[in-house]
């Protein structure tokens, strides 16, 4: 496939002058010229500049936010893995937030499925959070210990975080949806010494007791010197401290007291996925992130002190913390325990509405659910306030993107974005000075020096790539846990293309500055040596209203043969027929080629993701090709693990 967009090579969104002239970056863009002598008169010239110059940009972004004073050089050892940022700088994430105190707006807007929105001022939220942060000093905790979080998406999360980060402490979260022994595998890993969680949390109508999976957590965390409970559902959790009087602000010191710390010290440990074995720990620092942060909501996302901001998303997902980030632009952030579909499938709009949301960030498998049961956001809900939609988790079709636009409305761009838990950020993804084209990516983002590269390594336009990131970023891993020589490091990113960044995506870079995901490259399909991206295939099957997902693999087989099935799940009321699978071969025959037509399509009772919403695509593949399940795939990772027997049962004999 080429660089061009499979739907269209006409943008669905422009933006107007009075855009561009409003917009944060073109101020940015302004700045470096008068203070660093640099003339961008586009995006594409300002991007260029800052892979051109990675040191000259990072310092200009540190400037333009007026973080303080630095002591020497931005980036002493461009090397990667290994690059030196900021050597001798000290600093702290919370201190930014602290910057952003304002009295007329609150910090964060919590919201459940069956309770009214509830709102924290600026003023509560530092004031807990100084509170807190004193309960930790009080328990011991020093810079460098580690508090763990066991909770949903309410305020208090946020809070117990930020008074982490202000003593130097090292956060690291997983939502409730994991079970005791998933959320193990994680925060096990860290020894923590504190231990936040909540007596349950909302989803789908239901109220889910989570008490006895804190008494497991408790045991299988032998050096916890306490526990903070959140009475979330009303239960109380004996022999633990209530977060309620641990946080009161009755007797609130003035000020949130922060630790300067190195610009590489821990500032939280979020886990790759977990599905293939053990979930590594990625640690991350206060200044790589702080800086990474700024640039992506600012710069990119267009949010500012006017903002509200709305992402739905679990703690477990890198997202919770990219929202969290709002706080650092001085915007209202929205966290909501519940599902975006209860109590009807168009719930998430009506929080939108509800909240004056600006920004709106989701999944594409909750746009095409909304496609498929015909809502109709701007018709049924006020979404007057809204700027712009974000979307994330995998590749977003033309198709979804088309009907963002005819929804929700012509005048909103929609902001697709790809990165990831390694960088806590993205790559490429929108900006508000920049055209929207249906199916792909505006740009790569500032600082990203990013290419597409063929298997001999080569730098290739207009074909199909892995994605690579060619210089370094501050917010890049500081290391893995527990992995001292790097080698885990290492074997994750570098070994393909030494001192290269290998992400394990395939894109294509298109001839007016856009990027195109084609999905995972070690699930890239490779029939008779043609390579095909699964996205493609997904966004032509997906959009049939019969099917609500698919799942199509490339296994290889013991006799050296290519066996490509389809597995489908249909939409409720449908019937399967061969008819509906001629149907859906001749739209991946029109729609793409006929080479990408799958050799059998399968009907499916549903298809296992990753917790934070990917396909299973290699575990799966590998149970296919005769792995041992127990090998291949956590199962505590997998949001259905009973499917994964369904699966196993379909190899090929």
């Amino acid at each position: 496939m080429t660089g061009k967009s499979s739907a269209t090579n006409v943008p669905q969104w422009i933006p107007t002058q009075a855009d561009i002239e409003s917009a944060r970056i073109t101020d940015f863009a302004r700045f470096v010229t008068q203070h660093h002598g640099v003339r961008a008169r586009n995006y594409s010239a300002l991007w260029q500049w800052s892979v051109d110059d990675v040191a000259g940009f990072w310092r200009a972004l540190w400037e333009y936010f007026d973080l303080g004073a630095l002591p020497g050089d931005v980036l002493t050892d461009d090397t990667m893995p290994g690059a030196r940022w900021f050597p001798g700088t000290r600093v702290n994430y919370a201190d930014q937030v602290l910057r952003q105190y304002r009295s007329d707006r609150p910090a964060i807007i919590g919201l459940s499925e069956d309770s009214s929105p509830r709102e924290v001022s600026w003023a509560e939220m530092l004031a807990r959070t100084a509170t807190f942060a004193n309960a930790l000093r009080q328990l011991g905790v020093r810079s460098g210990d580690r508090v763990a979080g066991y909770l949903p998406n309410i305020p208090e999360a946020v809070i117990a975080f930020m008074a982490t980060a202000s003593i130097g402490a090292v956060w690291s979260i997983c939502g409730q949806d994991y079970t005791a022994k998933a959320a193990l595998n994680r925060l096990g890993q860290l020894e923590p010494t504190v231990l936040v969680t909540a007596d349950g949390y909302r989803y789908g109508g239901k109220m889910h007791d989570k008490r006895a999976e804190i008494d497991e957590l408790r045991a299988g965390l032998p050096g916890l010197r306490a526990t903070v409970v959140v009475s979330h559902l009303g239960n109380t959790v004996f022999g633990a401290l209530d977060w309620e009087r641990v946080s009161d602000v009755t007797d609130a010191p003035p000020v949130v007291e922060t630790a300067a710390v190195a610009f590489d010290h821990p500032l939280w440990v979020l886990y790759s996925s977990g599905t293939t074995g053990k979930p590594k720990g990625i640690v991350h620092g206060h200044g790589g992130v702080l800086l990474e942060h700024l640039k992506a909501l600012a710069l990119q996302l267009d949010i500012g002190h006017d903002d509200t901001f709305f992402w739905y998303t679990s703690p477990s997902w890198m997202m919770w913390n990219f929202q969290v980030a709002g706080l650092l632009v001085g915007a209202t952030i929205v966290c909501y325990d519940g599902s975006p579909s209860s109590p009807s499938p168009d719930a998430l709009w009506a929080l939108a509405a509800r909240t004056r949301a600006t920004v709106v960030g989701t999944s594409p498998g909750y746009i095409r659910s909304c496609e498929k049961v015909g809502v109709v956001p701007s018709g049924a809900h006020d979404l007057t306030s809204l700027r712009s939609v974000a979307v994330t988790g995998s590749a977003l079709p033309a198709t979804s993107s088309f009907w963002l636009n005819n929804n929700v409305g012509h005048h909103i761009p929609v902001f697709s974005i790809s990165g990831g838990t390694d960088i806590v950020s993205a790559f490429i993804g929108g900006v508000r000075t920049v055209p929207v084209w249906p199916g792909e990516l505006s740009a790569p983002y500032l600082g990203v020096a990013l290419e597409a590269w063929n298997a001999a390594g080569k730098p290739v336009m207009g074909a199909v790539g892995e994605l690579v990131v060619t210089k370094p970023m501050p917010s890049m891993p500081v290391r893995f846990w527990s992995d001292p020589d790097g080698s885990r490091y290492r074997a994750a990113y570098f070994d393909a293309y030494p001192g290269v960044w290998r992400h394990g995506d395939r894109i294509s870079l298109t001839d007016h500055g856009s990027v195109v995901v084609h999905g995972r490259s070690d699930s890239t399909l490779n029939r008779n040596g043609i390579r095909m991206g699964s996205a493609d295939i997904y966004e032509s099957v997906e959009a049939l209203p019969e099917v609500t997902e698919a799942l199509v693999l490339g296994i290889d087989q013991a006799d050296g043969s290519y066996w490509m099935p389809m597995f489908v799940v249909l939409a409720d009321g449908v019937e399967p027929t061969d008819e509906l699978k001629q149907s859906i071969a001749s739209a991946i025959r029109s729609g793409l080629s006929p080479r990408h037509v799958p050799d059998e399509i399968i009907w499916a009772p549903g298809i296992p993701h990753t917790r934070t919403g990917k396909k299973l695509e290699v575990p799966l593949k590998e149970l296919l090709q005769g792995a041992d399940q127990s090998t291949v795939v956590d199962t505590s990772a997998v949001d259905s693990p009973d499917l994964l027997a369904w699966y196993s049962d379909h190899r090929r004999r």
